[in-house]
């Protein structure tokens, strides 16, 4: 007898659907195969569904059993379709009846015993099914958390294949996950490094407000033991709370990848990812054969922290260009294609020399010319001018360590930050931007206007220190990024000189601006 149950197969971060046809031939002669371009993961399936359903209770046909899974042209990865296929063999053998089985979603690998394991991706699965018009998905416990804030779809965690059988064949029906909205998932993010425990830095603390307000990419140089790497990790505390529509797309990314700890719902605090220096261009980007998202996509509405962003082969540095200027990533493998969305803030920290003491007041540098420019040249001129704000980070005087001076909490400066977001989701409203950095040319001409002041002065830190026209947009950006924090409708002269200020790093290091 033939039967049909309905599965999906990720790609990327989407879903396509996967009918799973199971037919029971007879026979003589035991055989069992699984068609339809499958890969290890679900060829070995056969000796897991074999046990389960013995271990369950059911029977494993003797004769013939041939497994499709069509359509035939399209890769099918993971264990994901264990428990369908043992549910459509089930139904063939006409052991148990069970209806609608070609209208449920079935999402699950199996244990031995029969028991339910959870599988990655089952987020992207479960809205892509129900974009779809599917109503139903039966799928693993610790799958549950993950899914349990989509809505129009109603979801039924099971623990086991006998559980399953007996929900489909209306015997015992399993309770219906309950559907929580983003507010239930919502937990208030965890401050990991206030900016209250750093002393001094009021200048690098004032950018970081200015990057996290507009979404802006930064460069902070300084000598080792300055507190970059310190700063940079309390950046996430000053950023607003993810929306839900991030909150999804978050954690789409992550549960596609297979990083979304068991049991863990909605990922509501942005993501931080700091890769070492020796990552290749695949881990950073993405690659693989499966075509895995890359840390530019695990930082999606967070931060990507570059730490001594040197040290990074120039080739892999330069792979990043892409990504930060589009928000999007492109994978494409032999085997696979997906586009993964990237849309983070790119922070980075260097030493201005290899020694690291470069300018220092306190240790006399050791390199020479020629090494400081080798060193600098690791960082190309288009992948600068993607950087809006560079800043210096100098050594704390020790009388400052030392004072007891009250500093400002992350929690003061995140209010303001929320404040000046909350401007720019009004300006933006019906547009997919959703930060000043994000603005094209059309949009800048639209809500960048600057009076005749600022537009002089502008111009002629220009000439002044030979920028290129993509530093002329981002000071811009940065100008109207200052100005939404000071509640300004239109850019000031002191907008655009902060602006100028944060953007001129580059001439004391690298010489001039750079054009891409």
């Amino acid at each position: 007898m033939l039967s049909r149950t309905l599965c999906y197969t990720l790609q990327g971060i989407e879903g396509a659907p996967v009918t799973v046809e199971c037919f029971a031939g007879g026979g003589n002669q035991f055989q069992f195969i699984i068609v339809g371009l499958p890969d290890t993961a679900v060829k070995e399936s056969r000796d897991r569904v074999q046990a389960a359903l013995k271990n369950s209770g059911f029977i494993m046909p003797y004769g013939h059993t041939t497994v499709n899974l069509s359509p035939a042209d399209l890769k099918k990865e993971g264990s994901l379709f264990d428990l369908p296929i043992a549910v459509s063999i089930i139904a063939a053998t006409q052991q148990v009846k069970m209806y609608a089985m070609e209208h449920i979603l079935l999402l699950g690998e199996l244990g031995l015993d029969g028991r339910l394991i959870p599988v990655k991706g089952a987020l992207p699965l479960v809205i892509s099914a129900r974009t779809n018009g599917v109503k139903q998905v039966v799928l693993p416990k610790d799958n549950a958390p993950e899914v349990a804030s989509v809505s129009g779809i109603e979801v039924y965690p099971a623990g086991c294949l006998f559980d399953v059988v007996a929900h489909l064949s209306g015997k015992a029906l399993i309770e219906k996950q309950q559907q929580l909205s983003y507010e239930d998932c919502l937990k208030k993010a965890e401050v990991s490094l206030d900016l209250q425990m750093i002393r001094g830095q009021h200048v690098a603390k004032r950018a970081l407000e200015i990057a996290a307000s507009g979404g802006h990419n930064m460069l902070m140089i300084g000598t080792p033991g300055s507190g970059k790497t310190m700063l940079a990790r309390s950046l996430p505390g000053i950023l607003p709370l993810m929306s839900e529509a991030e909150s999804l797309e978050t954690t789409r990314i992550y549960s596609s990848a297979g990083l979304l700890p068991t049991g863990m719902g909605l990922m509501t605090q942005r993501p931080f990812r700091t890769p070492h220096h020796t990552a290749s261009a695949a881990s950073l980007i993405g690659g693989g054969t499966d075509a895995r998202p890359g840390e530019v996509s695990l930082a999606h509405n967070g931060v990507l922290f570059l730490d001594e962003m040197p040290e990074y082969p120039r080739k892999v540095l330069d792979a990043l260009r892409q990504p930060l200027e589009d928000g999007f990533a492109t994978v494409s493998r032999v085997k696979a294609r997906a586009r993964y969305q990237s849309r983070c803030m790119l922070v980075a920290s260097m030493n201005p020399c290899p020694c690291g003491y470069y300018g220092s007041k306190v240790r006399q540098c050791r390199c020479g010319s020629h090494e400081i420019r080798k060193y600098l040249d690791r960082i190309s001129g288009p992948l600068l001018d993607r950087i809006d704000i560079q800043v210096e980070v100098d050594a704390v005087p020790i009388e400052d360590i030392i004072a007891k001076k009250d500093e400002e909490s992350s929690l003061d400066v995140r209010h303001r930050v929320e404040r000046a977001r909350n401007i720019q989701k009004k300006r933006f409203e019906n547009t997919n931007i959703r930060a000043n950095a994000q603005m094209d040319n059309k949009a800048l001409e639209k809500y960048a206007r600057a009076d005749d002041a600022a537009l002089d002065f502008l111009k002629k830190a220009m000439d002044r220190y030979g920028m290129s026209m993509r530093a002329y947009t981002r000071m811009l950006k940065v100008a109207r990024t200052i100005a939404d924090l000071n509640e300004r409708k239109n850019i000031t002269l002191p907008d655009v000189a902060e602006a100028v200020q944060l953007r001129t790093i580059d001439k004391k290091y690298w010489g001039s601006g750079h054009e891409a």
